[in-house]
C-alpha cells in the first residue's frame, strides 16, 4: 500500500499522534512549517523536527528509519529543590516538623520552642495554611497555599476600599500630610481595622508607579508639590546675626525646654521675592497653635514692633511668658516689645535655628501656602487668618493626633 505522505519514509515504531498526522497533511497541502505547528498547537520547533523526519524519545532522537541522531547517556534526575526566598519565610522542610510535631499533639508554644520560631508565627501558619474542610495541617499543601499567597502583584488596601480611599483623598485636600492621615483614620475609626493604613502605604499610592490607587494630581496636595520622591537637603544659611544686647537663650528658664508649661513662644519672619515682603510667624512650643503677623509695609524694627505687639496682645496674660527669637535686624526694637507686652525676648546662638525647632518646623508648613519667591504683600489679614486656622486644625504627631486648636482651646478653658 502507498504511504499517504509520498515522498515520506513511513514511520518505524510506535504509532504518529493525530497531531503529527494533521500536521503532515498540512505540509503536503503546501501550508509552511510554522503555519501549520500553530494550526495543530504544537510548538515550532517541534514542527520542524516532525518535519525532518525527528521524533523524541526520552532522551533520545530518532529518524523514521530508528537510526538514532542525537543521545543523552541516562542519568538520575537531580532531586527537585524548594526555592528558598527569605529566612523570614517557612520552608517546606520547617512545615514538614510542624505537622509531625502538631501530629503529636504538642501545643503552639512547644512547637514554636522546638522549631526555634516565634509562637505568633506557628499559631498563624496553622490557621492560615490548615485544611479550609478538615483543618488538618498538610505541609505540602501549606507550602502551596502560602506560594500562591505570596504571588504579586496584588491589589493594595487602598484600590480595594473605596471608603479608605475617600478619605485619604479628603485628608490630602485638606493639605495633611500622608503620617496626618493614616494616625488620624486610626482615631476616627478604632473598630474598623480595614480603614487603618501606614502613611508609607500611603506615599507608595502616590508615588510608586502601577499602584495609582489615588489620582496623580493628588500628589499635588502634599507640602512638597513634588510627585518623586527627593532626599532631604540641608537648609540654607540664615541671614545677617542681630548685634544689639538681648537676652541669650542660655538664660531662659528650665520650664521652657520641656514644653509642659504653656506660653512660651517662638518667632521668625518668612521672606518674600527678593526680600522685599514678610510675614511675622509665631508658634506656641507646647500646643504648636500659630499666628501670623501682617506686615505690609516692610519688615524693619519699627514695623515689626507694631505687628508683635497687636498680635501677642491678643493673649491673655498666662499665654504670655516669653518669646524666642533669631539674632535678625527686624528685632532691633525688642525691648519696646518687652515693655509693650511685658514678655521677655530670648535669642538664640547664632546660626542655630534648631533652638526654635518648632517655628523652623511651622515655617517649613507655611512654604506651602507662600511659595518661595512669590510677593507676601498680596495676602490680607484675613488670608492670614484663613492660613493659621488651616494650619492649627490639622492634627498632629507630637500631641497624640490632636489639633493645635483644641489644645488652645483646653487652656483657654482652664
Amino acid at each position: 500500500m502507498q504511504d499517504q505522505h509520498e515522498g515520506r519514509r513511513p514511520y518505524r515504531g510506535r504509532r504518529p499522534s493525530a497531531a503529527r498526522i494533521r500536521f503532515l497533511e498540512l505540509l503536503d497541502s503546501g501550508m509552511r512549517s510554522l503555519e501549520a505547528s500553530r494550526e495543530v498547537g504544537v510548538n515550532e520547533r517541534t514542527g520542524r523536527d516532525w518535519a525532518k523526519g525527528i521524533v523524541k524519545s526520552k532522551n533520545r532522537r530518532y529518524t523514521f528509519d530508528g537510526v538514532l541522531v542525537w543521545s543523552v547517556p541516562d542519568r538520575p534526575k537531580p532531586p527537585r529543590e524548594e526555592k528558598v526566598i527569605s529566612a523570614r519565610f517557612l520552608s517546606v522542610e520547617e512545615r514538614i516538623e510542624i505537622a509531625d510535631l502538631y501530629r503529636q499533639g504538642l501545643s503552639v508554644r512547644q512547637i514554636a520552642r522546638r522549631a526555634s520560631r516565634a509562637p505568633s508565627t506557628i499559631s498563624r501558619e496553622l490557621r492560615r495554611n490548615a485544611h479550609p474542610g478538615s483543618g488538618d495541617y498538610r505541609p505540602w499543601a501549606a507550602q502551596r497555599r502560602a506560594a500562591r499567597r505570596r504571588a504579586r502583584p496584588k491589589p493594595g488596601r487602598i484600590a480595594q476600599n473605596e471608603q479608605l480611599r475617600g478619605e485619604i483623598a479628603e485628608g490630602l485636600r485638606r493639605r495633611w500630610s500622608p503620617e496626618q492621615i493614616s494616625r488620624r483614620l486610626r482615631l476616627q475609626f478604632p473598630e474598623q481595622p480595614e480603614m487603618h493604613v501606614t502613611h508609607e502605604t500611603i506615599y507608595q499610592a502616590l508615588y510608586v508607579q502601577g499602584r495609582g490607587e489615588l489620582r496623580r494630581e493628588l500628589a499635588r496636595c502634599l507640602r512638597t508639590g513634588r510627585a518623586v520622591r527627593r532626599p532631604q537637603r540641608r537648609p540654607d544659611e540664615r541671614r545677617s546675626r542681630f548685634q544689639s544686647p538681648m537676652l541669650m537663650i542660655s538664660e531662659r528658664p528650665a520650664e521652657v525646654e520641656d514644653r509642659a508649661v504653656p506660653g512660651h513662644w517662638e518667632g521668625d519672619l518668612i521672606l518674600g521675592a527678593r526680600h522685599q515682603s514678610a510675614i511675622a510667624t509665631l508658634v506656641e512650643r507646647s500646643t504648636r497653635y500659630v499666628m501670623l503677623a501682617h506686615l505690609p509695609h516692610g519688615y524693619a524694627a519699627e514695623q515689626v514692633k507694631d505687628a508683635l505687639v497687636t498680635t501677642i496682645a491678643a493673649l491673655p496674660a498666662h499665654l504670655r511668658r516669653s518669646l524666642t527669637w533669631d539674632q535678625g535686624t527686624e528685632m532691633g526694637a525688642h525691648h519696646l516689645i518687652t515693655m509693650a507686652t511685658d514678655m521677655p525676648i530670648y535669642f538664640c546662638d547664632p546660626g542655630s535655628p534648631w533652638q526654635r525647632g518648632s517655628n523652623e518646623n511651622t515655617n517649613g508648613l507655611l512654604r506651602q501656602y507662600f511659595p518661595k519667591g512669590s510677593d507676601l504683600t498680596r495676602h490680607s489679614p484675613d488670608d492670614l487668618a484663613a492660613v493659621a486656622a488651616e494650619l492649627n486644625g490639622r492634627p498632629r504627631k507630637t500631641l497624640g493626633w490632636a489639633t493645635p486648636a483644641e489644645r488652645l482651646a483646653a487652656l483657654l478653658h482652664f
